[in-house]
């Protein structure tokens, strides 16, 4: 009872100290401090038994928001929220102020020493509260154990995008441990800045943990040696935690990404572009290819003149040759034989008259100039 009314100077001198200084503006949001009986009879009281997911009892745990009156802020509660909440009710349930009052309404001893009780647990809540909510570790252990939704949207129409993945990525971004989370967007979004948006998610870090999942109580523990044996099997059951949630965090940036229409029509015109690419890539291989068979067409054609031409030319040259050949001949028979054998000679001009064509029709031939000097 001397610690409680310790506690009751001191916040009261708190107060004092603080009534002098510029007040600082509590959140709106900050709710009434709830009495003991209203904090014991909530429904949104945790101060219940749970049971992790192998299926053993967790120790019972108090809603230290709802006992300060921050269980509309809870984790957004800042600790100048936290503070102020905690003088507030600390000097509304102080049993030095509760007990005078509430222990006249009742008759009998027995229930008056019950009240006290009750009067002085409650209190003690309300301590055990702040300083839970007061210390970084233990009010992470408790925010982690906090109601929380962690269900991952997968399908979503395109125009329901934002109304779908928007509040997904707002409520786990509560384990960011970068405070400074970028903001989906809209459609109007540049895409540098959508970037920029999934990769501070694909490399997000969570501080969440996962104290339901210590399956062993060390304080439990019989020995050092059990007691190490404990750690090590709770430390196991938390990494497989984390494991696990990040993968559901990966999961939802993966859904994101899929559905999100600004990526979908980037890599439509990505798409597009590389497919007008490839068809110019195709045109311009099938002109080369035209242009090509056009020249060896023009290159065979180019060859076949030259070779007409070049037998043409070979006939010419025969013809030449053999006409040339008969002239030697005739000529080497003229030096020969002379001009005593005018009968043999006149065969011979008949003969050439025959090729020349000086012979008629008749079958008479006319004579040679030679032949007619002659007669």
């Amino acid at each position: 009872m001397q610690s409680l009314r310790s506690n009751s100077v001191k916040v009261v001198e708190d107060k004092e100290d603080t009534s002098s200084a510029s007040p600082k503006k509590v959140a709106n949001d900050v709710e009434d401090i709830p009495s003991y009986e209203t904090y014991k009879n909530s429904s949104s009281n945790k101060g219940k038994k749970k049971k992790n997911k192998s299926g053993k009892e967790v120790k019972e745990q108090h809603d230290h928001y709802a006992l300060l009156g921050l269980g509309s802020l809870r984790y957004l509660a800042t600790e100048d929220q936290i503070r102020k909440s905690y003088r507030d009710a600390a000097l509304k349930h102080h049993p030095d102020k509760l007990a005078a009052a509430l222990l006249l309404t009742e008759e009998s001893e027995e229930a008056k020493e019950a009240k006290k009780e009750a009067i002085e647990s409650h209190f003690k809540l309300i301590q055990e509260a702040y300083e839970v909510l007061m210390d970084k570790t233990k009010r992470r252990i408790f925010d982690s154990t906090d109601e929380f939704d962690d269900e991952v949207p997968s399908e979503c129409a395109p125009k329901d995008f934002f109304k779908v993945f928007g509040p997904a990525f707002k409520r786990n971004a509560r384990w960011s441990v970068n405070t400074r989370v970028p903001d989906l967007g809209d459609e109007n979004t540049p895409v540098k800045e959508v970037d920029s948006y999934y990769n501070f998610w694909y490399a997000f870090k969570s501080w969440r943990e996962f104290p339901e999942e210590e399956e062993h109580d060390l304080e439990e523990a019989d020995s050092r040696e059990e007691k190490r044996w404990m750690e090590r099997e709770n430390a196991r059951k938390t990494q497989k935690a984390r494991k696990e949630e990040y993968a559901r965090i990966r999961t939802l940036v993966d859904n994101a990404y899929k559905k999100d229409p600004r990526i979908v029509k980037r890599k439509e015109e990505e798409k597009a572009k590389k497919q007008a690419k490839k068809d110019e890539k195709v045109m311009a291989k099938k002109k080369l290819e035209e242009e090509a068979a056009a020249a060896i067409e023009e290159e065979k054609r180019r060859k076949e003149e030259e070779a007409k031409l070049a037998a043409e030319a070979a006939q010419q040259q025969k013809k030449n040759k053999e006409k040339e050949k008969k002239l030697r001949m005739k000529l080497a028979k003229v030096l020969k034989n002379g001009n005593n054998d005018e009968t043999e000679s006149e065969e011979e001009e008949v003969v050439e008259a025959k090729q020349n064509g000086h012979v008629e029709a008749n079958g008479f031939a006319t004579q040679s100039p030679r032949a007619a000097a002659m007669v």
